[in-house]
């Protein structure tokens, strides 16, 4: 079974739409919690180009 982790931006209650972040064989896999059955496998490096160009654009 797959342990899925919320972002920690989800505000913590059900219900509210988030991000969630997984590992499984050795992939990381992304899941919008509205939508559960679609995942988005990523590679680490993949991600933390994503968050460091999300940070970058959020000024």
């Amino acid at each position: 079974m797959t342990q899925w982790q919320k972002s920690s931006f989800s505000g913590g209650a059900d219900g509210n739409e988030c991000i969630e972040l997984a590992q499984r064989e050795g992939a990381l896999l992304l899941r919008e919690s509205d939508e559960p059955t679609r995942t988005l496998p990523v590679s680490r490096d993949s991600l933390l180009a994503l968050l460091r160009q999300v940070r970058a654009n959020r000024a």
